[in-house]
């Protein structure tokens, strides 16, 4: 059948019938799975690597906390097991989902569930009509939890079988994120009204930033966000039975929403949260008022923050309180700068970047040179220095900031083109090895990619073979290195020495 690890499997059937498991402790799922033994052998054999499949399969009901139900769908439907077979030999982390909640195969039998995403308003309906099941904010948190966590486990089958392409996903798995947000921050705060009451005129709301701001969300990427509050001028705490001052007031309900957001429960947790962005990073506090948040972003803010700025869009909260966020970016963003100033400070922070996350593997391509950072960087940087007499170029979005830029003649149609070229195949490639590369394999540098994966990565890059591919990339990544030393380090370079120079001529002499 084309297994050559038979030893490994013959101890691994064996120690099926021997109950090694919990999921193969009861008669019936043993009885189950003797009976399913040549479906199971055949649909792993069908695998590009069948040893590894099978094992993986061995790791996965070594994991199910019981057998029955699931081997009992594999009886009646045999092309789930062809499903599960793909999933393992190509993304575990869908796989380690499959093993925590094996039910959700059922999900995969309904009409629809290939069908494309939901939009965000049926999203956000149908995450309604679960939480109407919630009792407390406990139970609120874990049916969220599971919601989240089926969507983008569906999204992740999709991309597995090329129903969605990578802009979709990211668009859907951003979605997912908006979402819930905006489910969770209205139920989270109508609990903490009931202890400290509500400031007059008070208001939150969650700015996100990069991958979540830009709508390009991975199945792995955390939450870049800060807390902007407003109130009535003349209020000073809250009105309820624990009165709280209105600094305090709204870090405390942020900190509730991050932990609603981070916090591990029974369903595990939604995303990582970080905070680094909002004003004076890890330093400044985690929710700033409206007042300081554009006064630290228009009087303090460096030229990074500004970079990380042009990605941000408010999310939650009143349509008030967004829109004067929204104006407040726009503002800045389209503040007139002094374009060497500004150069100098992106290749600066540039070369700081690679000096601290350099790496020669070209398969981690968002800190490879000329990969995500370095066009996501020149997008930022030509917004800024062009943002003041072409506002219309603004997106936090890098794919419609680059497409602006090239239709308002700031940016060579060719290299704009190419850029959104290398753009989309660099997205293509993060999102597909997020979803199947796990952190260990990342960690460690190394891509022992099955042949399955090996499949997928030459399709998406257009390439006969692994080899052929990765040529494609460096030389992609090498065109796109050349073009942001030329836009961007060249003239850095070019105004330190003018500076050097100016300086060596006006020095005294020894």
């Amino acid at each position: 059948m084309g297994f050559t690890n038979t030893t490994a499997i013959d101890n691994a059937v064996r120690g099926w019938h021997h109950a090694r498991y919990r999921s193969t402790r009861t008669e019936r799922s043993r009885g189950i799975l003797t009976q399913l033994m040549p479906t199971i052998l055949q649909a792993m054999a069908a695998a590009p690597d069948p040893d590894s499949t099978f094992l993986r399969f061995d790791e996965f009901i070594s994991k199910l906390p019981s057998g029955v139900q699931l081997f009992s769908m594999f009886q009646t439907n045999p092309q789930l097991l062809e499903l599960i077979a793909e999933i393992l030999g190509t993304a575990p982390r869908l796989a380690e989902h499959l093993a925590r909640k094996p039910n959700i195969l059922d999900g995969v039998l309904t009409p629809g569930f290939f069908d494309q995403p939901p939009d965000a308003q049926e999203m956000h309906d149908d995450l309604d009509h679960t939480l109407q099941d919630a009792t407390c904010t406990e139970d609120t948190l874990d049916l969220v939890r599971r919601w989240a966590k089926d969507r983008k486990f569906q999204i992740g089958v999709q991309v597995l079988k090329g129903t969605i392409d990578e802009r979709q996903s990211q668009r859907a798995l951003t979605d997912v994120a908006q979402t819930l947000l905006s489910a969770l921050q209205p139920r989270i705060e109508a609990e903490f009204i009931e202890r400290h009451g509500r400031v007059p005129g008070g208001a939150l709301t969650v700015i996100a930033f990069g991958k979540l701001g830009g709508g390009e969300k991975t199945p792995t990427s955390d939450m870049d966000m800060t807390f902007v509050y407003d109130f009535d001028a003349e209020a000073s705490a809250s009105d309820g039975p624990k009165p709280l001052a209105v600094s305090q007031y709204f870090a405390r309900l942020s900190q509730r929403l991050i932990n609603a957001l981070s916090a591990q429960t029974a369903e595990g947790a939604l995303y990582e949260v970080d905070m680094r962005l909002r004003p004076s990073g890890n330093a400044g506090p985690i929710a700033s008022s409206l007042a300081a948040f554009k006064q630290y972003q228009t009087s303090e803010a460096w030229t990074w923050e500004h970079m990380a700025l042009t990605r941000a869009r408010a999310l939650t909260g009143p349509k008030a309180l967004q829109d004067q966020v929204q104006a407040v970016i726009q503002e800045v963003l389209s503040t007139k700068r002094n374009p060497d100033k500004l150069v100098v400070d992106v290749a600066d922070m540039r070369q700081r970047m690679d000096h601290e996350r350099h790496t020669d593997i070209a398969w981690e391509i968002k800190n490879y040179r000329g990969g995500l950072v370095d066009i996501e960087f020149l997008s930022q940087y030509l917004q800024l220095k062009h943002g003041h007499d072409h506002p219309e170029i603004l997106s936090p979005t890098t794919r419609i900031a680059l497409g602006n830029l090239k239709d308002a003649g700031l940016l060579d149609q060719d290299i704009a083109t190419r850029l959104i070229q290398a753009l989309d195949l660099w997205q293509s490639l993060q999102g597909l090895l997020r979803l199947t590369v796990t952190a260990d394999q990342r960690d460690q540098h190394s891509y022992d990619m099955p042949p399955s994966l090996q499949r997928q990565v030459c399709r998406l890059v257009g390439s006969k073979n692994c080899p052929d591919a990765e040529t494609h990339i460096k030389t992609t990544a090498q065109w796109v290195l050349e073009t942001f030393k030329a836009l961007v380090d060249a003239p850095a370079d070019n105004l330190r020495a003018k500076v050097s120079s100016d300086l060596g001529l006006n020095a005294a002499p020894s």
